[in-house]
């Protein structure tokens, strides 16, 4: 099979694609034929070996895959070759074939697409994560979603208004916003031609309830001066580059919390929990409450093009590769 190798840290320059030997399932495990892989903003540190977690080199970067079952594991019951799935695999994913276990691997329902799929659960798995767990978001408190065009940004979108919130969507381009609006946002703020505060001011009037934050940078002061009283600020990631810090005496002021979201280690220690949250956002899928944008699809060859586009953040919604 074709893969591809991180063999030293650095760039997604540092890639290559190397001829590797088809993997067979072990004991409770599952090969599968890779159809697509979601393409994430942790792909980009963890092959700089700036992640929460480090796999051993070398290894193949991508997170989350779907495809076919092309055999089965001593021990497995439940999936047989042929069937559809979509996974949570940590690594490998950007390959043609990968070996995982069957635990970690969900049937797809019939007329899902690969593409859906594969860029589905990490995306909007921690989205449901921030907002419904630690967040409590409820029905008729405001949202600010920042970075609300990206992946787990529009995912955030489209949850707030599962839940009937009043959702503000921050973005840097005009076309970012008029993206987040197609996918249920009340209000917009160009945070690159407006300023924030002036522009959650302008939307949020006493500020959100909710802040999603997945950008850093001088970005979280700003949202969080402007939270509302008993506010929770979401802290999901960095994706502007700078880890921010904050003064505690806004939280005191604000009677406001700082809430870490690691979706990550959620799902190794609260397994049912994810697990109702997977089959919540599915029955929103069913019933068109929300609705995974694919913007673009890259070859194996292009994964490194694919990486520097994530950290340049010139993507919308979510980006796949298609062995």
């Amino acid at each position: 099979m074709r893969a591809v190798v991180c063999a030293a840290w650095g760039g997604p320059e540092t890639l290559t694609v190397e001829t590797l030997p088809d993997p067979a399932p072990g004991p409770g495990q599952l090969a599968i034929r890779i159809r697509a892989a979601g393409v994430n903003y942790p792909d980009v540190l963890i092959i700089q070996k700036k992640y929460q977690v480090q796999p051993p080199l070398p290894f193949t970067p991508g997170m989350e895959i779907s495809g076919e079952v092309l055999a089965v594991g001593e021990g497995i019951t439940g999936f047989a070759p042929g069937d559809n799935v979509t996974a949570l695999c940590g690594t490998g994913g950007f390959a043609e074939r990968i070996a995982i276990e069957a635990e970690k691997c969900v049937k797809l329902a019939p007329g899902i697409d690969h593409n859906v799929a594969a860029g589905f659960i990490l995306a909007y798995g921690t989205s449901w994560h921030a907002l419904r767990d630690r967040a409590a978001l409820q029905a008729g408190e405001t949202l600010l979603v920042l970075g609300a065009a990206g992946g787990v940004g529009l995912a955030a979108v489209e949850i707030g208004k599962a839940i009937g919130a009043r959702v503000i969507a921050a973005a840097s381009t005009d076309e970012k916003c008029a993206l987040t609006r197609t996918h249920g946002a009340d209000e917009t703020i160009n945070y690159t031609s407006e300023d924030l505060r002036a522009g959650i001011k302008r939307t949020c009037g006493a500020g959100p309830d909710v802040i999603f934050d997945p950008v850093g940078d001088k970005f979280s002061e700003a949202a969080f001066r402007s939270i509302a009283w008993r506010g929770r600020h979401l802290v999901v990631g960095f994706a502007a580059g700078a880890i921010p810090s904050l003064p505690l005496n806004l939280m005191l002021l604000k009677g406001a919390s700082l809430v870490g979201v690691f979706w990550g280690d959620f799902c190794k220690r609260e397994p049912a929990a994810e697990a109702a949250g997977v089959r919540e956002l599915l029955g929103w899928m069913a019933e068109q409450k929300i609705k995974p944008l694919i913007s673009k699809t890259y070859s194996l060859d292009e994964v490194p093009m694919a990486l520097t586009d994530m950290a340049a953040r010139r993507v919308t919604g979510k980006i796949v590769i298609t062995p």
